[in-house]
């Protein structure tokens, strides 16, 4: 019985891991690349490198369980969602047009 439990809390994580990492690679790739130098950070290719090897290590070694690399790649993701996501968003990436902006701007 706890060992299902156990079983069952380890693959929610790795779900859970999966999606953080996925979501950070998908808004990584959204982001302008003139975004990341004006915010100081580390360049886009660096980081789409750095999570796009934690998403394809996560799903190449999901069955085998390498805690260490999971670990590693959830940090990476958790940095750029925590730190580097917000630094860029308020340098121009990922801007939203609202429904009243027209092909020149805000109408």
């Amino acid at each position: 019985m706890f060992g299902e439990i156990r079983e069952l809390l380890v693959i929610g994580l790795a779900i859970g891991a999966l999606g953080l990492k996925g979501y950070a690679l998908i808004d990584a790739l959204r982001v302008p690349t003139g975004a990341f130098p004006a915010a100081e950070k580390l360049t886009k290719p660096i980081w789409l490198s750095f999570l796009a090897v934690a998403v394809v290590t996560e799903l190449a070694f999901f069955p085998l369980r390498v805690p260490i690399l999971t670990i590693i790649g959830t940090v990476a993701a958790a940095v750029y969602v925590i730190d580097v996501r917000p630094a860029v968003r308020s340098y121009g990436g990922g801007r939203r047009g609202s429904s009243s902006d027209g092909p020149y701007g805000p109408w």
